[in-house]
């Protein structure tokens, strides 16, 4: 079994989460989402602890404001 660890985000992202997964479907709970969103973006970038160029952190950046994160 892997474990969970717990993490804190604002009510804002929170709620925005919220409203994708209630518009969007696909997820059972925002932890899911989350969990989903953060392992696309690290294995996409190839994340096993290498840096991003800035470049590639421009692309994730842009990701995420386009998902309503920031």
């Amino acid at each position: 079994m892997v474990g969970k660890h717990n993490i804190s985000i604002s009510e804002e992202l929170y709620e925005k989460c919220k409203r994708f997964i209630e518009n969007q479907g696909g997820f059972n709970s925002v932890d899911e989402f989350i969990e989903f969103v953060l392992s696309a973006v690290l294995s996409e970038e190839g994340a096993q602890g290498a840096q991003l160029s800035r470049k590639e952190e421009e692309k994730v950046k842009e990701r995420l404001k386009a998902l309503g994160y920031i």
